[in-house]
């Protein structure tokens, strides 16, 4: 759609009373603070950063590795607590946020929100989102997604000036006080394959490792790569998929790094394949010499077709290795979240996050939608089709046709010898097939605490049980186990809004000293769809003004409104020759019930704060 307001600004917040930060509050409690609860009243003095986050977002996970620098140069003034904000039934379990503390080495503490009381308190739309309180307990700033540590530094900058001048700033160390160390041999391992000698190699992702096992499945052989962050000869950061290669080599999806790696068995050598370890934006390229293109989020590898398939999570796609022309590209995708089947270059993902390869399908476990896809040639291309999944917001523990089946945010998919998979269904701790010739969905296992991946040995199916620290074998059963059907979807309260016009403003203030990148044109993106479609009569589509009108149809009551929006700000000064710029991206899912007494305008915060609220 083209937008007739395109070179139009986006709207400026008017100035606005300053608002008192809630309480924070939640019924899992507190992690990371050696057992004792805090409130904003005993951080005052302190510059508070909040993370609303949830574990299964990989826009969360970005954040949390954005802020690491941050949290070390101010930790004398700035103190960061994640707010855990569930999305699946899964995630509001505490067990399951304890794990992923420890899972994704959150260093700072954590409040468990099962029940969304600090979100609602907040009014948060989307995951994820940052929010700045000053020392002196008021909410200075919002911001929504990625791309926003180096435009908090600077306001936490301005803040410890401002309040060490008034003397309202307290330094000192924070309340982190880091859990107890486990030890086992394998710490949240997240893939598997069988090597030519029978044994085993897992990511060990937690420990930043490949971790050659015995046919056992337990013995250790040898570890590859230091143990700690980092992309040096010799280091992974949070490896994930792995593959073989036609050459004997093994293909590592080192997905906090943003790149593939490349392990050699013989020689212990580890080498890089493609990617720069910087995270791929908007705006970069999506094809060419594979060591000049930044990738993001790589989750996990597969070799299909004559190229190495990797699964893009960070920006929902596939794309692929040429080891003949040492090139990337992209595969399938648009980088817009959601589930769209149809030819490759339309289609619509949700963090990709495994792969398993046929002869004439590679298999996908797209786990954002809880749902099990494919690719397959069509034509000179590719088409991309869903075999079970209806979308973002259903998911669940239910077996049966294709049409009725549901999974939990599935992140392992594994070919069987019959022609059916096995899709590791990773929130419902189950190991599920789909039979493609019967399209039945059934259950193989349950009780695998967060399987994230499976390989075939002999008869048997050997997992990996990332939240248990091991692999577990176990025999393909002749039937399938049976278990009580469970349907579940996303709940977060609905935004009355008001019949026929609906202004959306996102809200964008460029960080101080920066301003809209507009040298090669339009420096801000909107993208808007709805669910169901036809909620929309007029809006949808995309365009670069960050305001629109949108009109929603008649005798549609209900729905979810899906808005994507980029701003890019660079430095603003003359004086400087290389501007330092940046990228600032989020997608919103925004539930809304068309009601008399609803409001005519939604108002998303990118970055700043909405003035009319």
């Amino acid at each position: 759609m083209n937008d007739a307001s395109a070179s139009a600004p986006p709207p400026v917040p008017r100035r606005r009373a300053r608002v008192r930060a809630p309480e924070l509050v939640g019924a899992g409690g507190w992690l990371n603070t050696g057992g004792k609860a805090l409130s904003l009243a005993e951080l005052r003095g302190r510059i508070v950063l909040l993370d609303f986050w949830t574990f299964c977002c990989i826009n969360c996970l970005h954040v949390i590795d954005e802020l690491r620098e941050l949290e070390q140069k101010h930790s004398d003034t700035v103190v960061t607590v994640g707010v855990h904000s569930p999305k699946f039934v899964h995630e509001a379990e505490h067990a399951a946020v304890v794990d992923a503390v420890e899972r994704y080495e959150v260093h700072h503490p954590v409040l468990d929100d099962p029940e969304l009381a600090t979100w609602k308190q907040y009014a948060v739309r989307a995951w994820p989102t940052l929010v700045v309180i000053d020392p002196e307990g008021y909410v200075v700033a919002q911001h929504a997604g990625e791309g926003h540590a180096h435009a908090i530094e600077r306001l936490v900058e301005e803040l410890e000036a401002e309040h060490a001048a008034k003397g309202t700033l307290r330094r000192g160390d924070g309340p982190y006080v880091p859990p107890e160390p486990v030890a086992t041999d394998l710490r949240f391992p997240g893939k598997v394959l069988t090597l030519d000698s029978g044994n085993f190699l897992v990511s060990d992702t937690t420990r930043h490792q490949l971790v050659e096992l015995a046919a056992d499945g337990e013995s250790v052989v040898r570890r590859v790569g230091g143990g700690e962050r980092g992309f040096g000869p010799e280091s992974f950061n949070e490896p994930q998929g792995i593959a073989q290669l036609p050459n004997g080599r093994i293909a590592v999806a080192d997905t906090v790094n943003h790149a593939v790696r490349e392990f050699n068995p013989a020689s212990g050598a580890v080498e890089t394949l493609a990617g720069t370890g910087s995270q791929w934006w908007q705006g970069s390229p999506t094809h060419g010499p594979a060591l000049d293109v930044a990738l993001s989020s790589p989750w996990d590898v597969a070799w299909w077709d004559d190229r190495l398939w990797i699964a893009m999570a960070g920006v929902h796609q596939l794309w692929t290795y040429d080891p003949k022309t040492r090139t990337v590209s992209v595969a399938a995708g648009t980088t817009n979240e959601g589930l769209v089947d149809g030819p490759a270059a339309e289609a619509w993902f949700a963090q990709p996050s495994g792969l398993a390869a046929t002869e004439d399908r590679l298999w996908v476990a797209d786990s954002e939608t809880s749902a099990l896809r494919y690719v397959e040639r069509d034509g000179d291309g590719y088409a991309v089709r869903t075999a079970v999944g209806t979308g973002l917001f259903d998911f669940g523990h239910r077996d049966g046709p294709a049409a009725e089946a549901l999974f939990q945010h599935p992140l392992g998919v594994t070919a069987l010898p019959d022609g059916s998979v096995a899709v590791s269904d990773t929130y419902n701790h189950a190991l599920r097939r789909y039979d493609p010739a019967t399209g039945e969905v059934t259950t193989l296992a349950t009780d695998l605490r967060e399987p994230s991946g499976a390989v075939l040995v002999g008869d048997g199916i050997v997992v990996v049980e990332s939240a248990r620290h091991r692999l577990t074998r176990l025999r393909l059963p002749d039937e399938a186990v049976s278990v009580e059907s469970v349907a579940h979807r996303t709940r977060r309260a609905a935004t009355d809004v008001a019949p026929g016009a609906l202004r959306l403003d996102v809200v964008f203030e460029a960080p101080k000293g920066q301003k809209l990148d507009t040298r090669y044109g339009p420096s801000t993106r909107l993208l808007i769809s709805a669910t169901p479609p036809e909620l929309l009569a007029e809006g949808a589509g995309a365009g670069t003004d960050l305001a629109r009108e949108l009109v929603l149809a008649d005798g549609v009551t209900e729905g979810v409104l899906h808005v994507s929006a980029m701003a890019a700000s660079c430095d603003d000064a003359p004086e400087i020759e290389y501007p330092a710029c940046h990228v600032h991206q989020q997608d919103w899912g925004v539930p809304v019930r068309v009601t008399a007494s609803g409001t005519g305008r939604l108002g998303l915060v990118l970055a700043g704060l909405d003035a009319s609220d």
